[in-house]
C-alpha cells in the first residue's frame, strides 16, 4: 500500500553554508572537449595596456611623429607599429612568431582588425622604414613619458642614469657586427649595443645599437646628449654611473656640460697603476678592501685633473703545484689588485664605492630586456631593420614600468618602490584568461571570479579611466606624488 501524500511531499532543503559547497573539478584522460568557445582570449590583461595608450593618445602621437612614405594595405602604420610592440610585450619577439596571435581577439580587437597579416607583410613594413625612424621612436618614448609622469605623479627632481653595454652574439652575417669584446663565445662576431637606464623607475631612457667594436669617445658623448635630452622637464639633478666602457675624456666633458655629477670606473693604463704605487693609502674599515686612496689625476688627452679614488686588496696566494720548484723572488713584496674610480663626487670614498656598486641593478635590466624583451632576437641582416626593431622592443619594455607606475602604491616612495620584471608582470596581469562579449551594441570582458588579483587590477583599471587632459597637462591620478 503506498501513500501518495508521502511519496510526492517535497523534501526540505538543508539551510547553511556548509550544506552547499561546489564539488571539485574532476578532469582526466576522458574528460570530453571540443573548439566551440567563441572569443575566448589568454591575453585579458592587454586592457589595461591599450586603455593607457587610448588615454595618453599614444596613437595620435605616433602618427604625428613618424614619417613613413610607405602607404601599406593590410593595416595602418600606428597598427603596424602596435602590433610589433604589443607582440614584443606579450612575448613573441620575433616576426615569425605573430601567426600564433594572428586571430588573437584580444589583440585583434585593439588594433580593430580581423586578422593579423602573413610575417611576410610585417617583415615588408619593417624594411621599409627609414633610420630615420628609429630617432623617431625614441622622441615617442620621451613624450611618452612626460604624459606618464604628469598622470602618474611622478616628481622626481634628482635622478640616476646608470649606462651600460651589453654583448648580443651573432651566429649569421649581420651588418655591423665586429669580432670584438665577447667574454663568453670569444672569436664570435657580435653587436654591443648603448643602454642608459633611470634607477628610481627603471625606465628605458635612451639607446641605440652599436657594431662589435668599443664606442668611441664622440659616440659616447653623442648618446650622452640624446639621453639628458630625453629626461622629463622637472629633473634639476643629475647622478651618472657608468662602467670602464665610457672612461673617456668625452663622457667626462660631456657630463660637466650638462652639471652632471658621475662616477665611471677607470681602465687601469700602465701611467694609472705608476700613481696608484705612488698614492698614499690607508686602511679601508667601511668597505672589503684592504686599502683605499685618493689623488688627482689627468689623463693624457684630458682638459684638466679630476678626482680618483681607488681601493686595493690582496691577491690570495695560489695553491703549489705538486713536483714543481718553487720560485723565490728578490723582492718579496705583496701583490695587489685595484678599483679606481674617476668622479667629480665630494663624498667619502666608502660612500662613493658604494653608490657605485648599485649600478648592478641596471645590469639585471639589461638581463629583462634581452631575455623577456627580446631585445637580441634581430628580425634581419640589415642594419636599419636591426635598428628599427631595437627601440620597437625597447618601447616593449618601457610600457611595463609605465603600467607600475601607476599600479604603485599611494604612499610607496623611491627608496621602497619595487620592481616587477616583464616576465613576472606576464604571470600576474597579462595572461588573464577572459571572455570578451557583445550585447546591445557594447563589447565587454569577463574575467575568472578566481582571480586572485581583482583588486589590484581595478585599481589600476580606475586609475588609467581616470586619465584626462587640463590645458597642455595631464590631470595626476594618483594623490601623493613619487619623490625623493
Amino acid at each position: 500500500m503506498k501513500n501518495r501524500q508521502q511519496d510526492s511531499a517535497k523534501n526540505r532543503a538543508h539551510q547553511g553554508a556548509d550544506t552547499t559547497q561546489s564539488e571539485p573539478y574532476s578532469i582526466g584522460a576522458a574528460t570530453p572537449y571540443d573548439f566551440e568557445g567563441k572569443n575566448l582570449t589568454a591575453y585579458g590583461g592587454l586592457l589595461p595596456v591599450a586603455t593607457m595608450l587610448e588615454r595618453l593618445r599614444f596613437q595620435q602621437l605616433v602618427e604625428e611623429t613618424l614619417t613613413v612614405k610607405r602607404v601599406p594595405r593590410a593595416m595602418g602604420i600606428y597598427q603596424f607599429v602596435l602590433a610589433m610592440v604589443l607582440g614584443a610585450y606579450v612575448g613573441f619577439s620575433r616576426l615569425y612568431h605573430l601567426r600564433f596571435v594572428a586571430r588573437e581577439p584580444m589583440l585583434t580587437g585593439i588594433l580593430k582588425v580581423l586578422r593579423l597579416p602573413p610575417q611576410c607583410t610585417f617583415w615588408r613594413f619593417l624594411a621599409s622604414l627609414h633610420l630615420g625612424i628609429a630617432k623617431q621612436l625614441l622622441s615617442v618614448q620621451r613624450q611618452m613619458r612626460e604624459r606618464v609622469w604628469q598622470a602618474a605623479h611622478v616628481r622626481l627632481t634628482t635622478v640616476t642614469l646608470d649606462t651600460d653595454t651589453t654583448v648580443h652574439t651573432l651566429f649569421g652575417h649581420q651588418m655591423g657586427g665586429r669580432k670584438g669584446y665577447n667574454p663568453k663565445n670569444k672569436g664570435k662576431k657580435s653587436f654591443q649595443p648603448i643602454l642608459t637606464f633611470l634607477a628610481e623607475t627603471r625606465e628605458y631612457i635612451s639607446g641605440e645599437l652599436h657594431n662589435g667594436d668599443r664606442p668611441t669617445g664622440p659616440e659616447i658623448a653623442r648618446h650622452l646628449k640624446s639621453v639628458f635630452e630625453a629626461l622629463p622637464a622637472e629633473v634639476e639633478t643629475i647622478l651618472a654611473r657608468a662602467d670602464s666602457g665610457f672612461y673617456c675624456g668625452d663622457a667626462v666633458t660631456a657630463y660637466e656640460g650638462r652639471g652632471v655629477q658621475f662616477i665611471i670606473s677607470a681602465r687601469k693604463t700602465a701611467r694609472l697603476v705608476e700613481e696608484l704605487k705612488a698614492a698614499v693609502w690607508k686602511p679601508s674599515p667601511h668597505t672589503d678592501a684592504d686599502g683605499q686612496c685618493e689623488f688627482d689625476y689627468q689623463p693624457e688627452g684630458w682638459e684638466k685633473a679630476y678626482r680618483f679614488i681607488a681601493l686595493r686588496y690582496k691577491k690570495k696566494p695560489k695553491p703549489a703545484v705538486a713536483d714543481e720548484p718553487e720560485q723565490y723572488q728578490l723582492f718579496d713584496t705583496p701583490e695587489y689588485t685595484y678599483r679606481v674610480f674617476v668622479t667629480n663626487m665630494k663624498r667619502a670614498v666608502d660612500l662613493l664605492v658604494w653608490f657605485y656598486d648599485q649600478r648592478a641593478g641596471a645590469e639585471n635590466l639589461i638581463k629583462e630586456a634581452n631575455n623577456d624583451a627580446g631585445l637580441a632576437a634581430y628580425p634581419s641582416r640589415r642594419w636599419l631593420m636591426n635598428c628599427n626593431h631595437f627601440q620597437l622592443v625597447m618601447l616593449a619594455y618601457n610600457l611595463n614600468c609605465w603600467l607600475m607606475l601607476f599600479n604603485r602604491e599611494e604612499e610607496a616612495q623611491v627608496a621602497a618602490l619595487k620592481h616587477t620584471t616583464l616576465a613576472t608582470a606576464r604571470l600576474r596581469f597579462l595572461f588573464l584568461a577572459a571572455k570578451i562579449w557583445r550585447h546591445a551594441g557594447r563589447v565587454g570582458v569577463s574575467y575568472s571570479d578566481h582571480y586572485a588579483e581583482q583588486g589590484i587590477f581595478r585599481r589600476l583599471m580606475d586609475r588609467l579611466r581616470a586619465i584626462a587632459r587640463e590645458g597642455q597637462r595631464f590631470r595626476p591620478v594618483l594623490a601623493t606624488a613619487l619623490k625623493e
